[in-house]
């Protein structure tokens, strides 16, 4: 039986960059609960702007971005539109899938086999 992973790597495309002008561009995101899903909900930012669930979604399941100590909605809401495109995409392909690979077979020798997925920018 194998172990489930639960943290993924990335490497943003263009970079997170704080007050300072540091620039992050490696961080970790989790898979998400049903509690990170759920209890968004309540928050008055979404209700009253349900696009912003994502930027809090966001900031739940991405566990570390370069050197910064905390990923706030603060932290999302100042990336590039890319990196968040970046992430969604992410956050979407590892939550459905459960994994950073898809699963694919040779159609010559039907050798099965997975690779991993390389969003643009990685």
């Amino acid at each position: 039986m194998g172990v489930l992973q639960t943290e993924y790597d990335f490497s943003l495309p263009m970079g997170y960059v704080d007050e300072t002008g540091t620039l992050h561009k490696e961080g970790k995101m989790r898979l998400a609960t049903a509690a990170d899903e759920i209890l968004p909900m309540k928050d008055p930012r979404v209700q009253g702007n349900p696009a912003y669930l994502t930027v809090i979604l966001l900031s739940k399941v991405v566990t570390g971005l370069g050197d910064l100590k905390m990923i706030t909605p603060k932290v999302i809401e100042g990336l590039f539109a890319g990196d968040f495109a970046y992430l969604q995409e992410m956050y979407t392909r590892i939550n459905q899938n459960g994994s950073n690979s898809i699963k694919t077979v040779c159609p010559k020798c039907e050798h099965k086999f997975e690779i991993e997925v390389q969003l643009q920018g990685e």
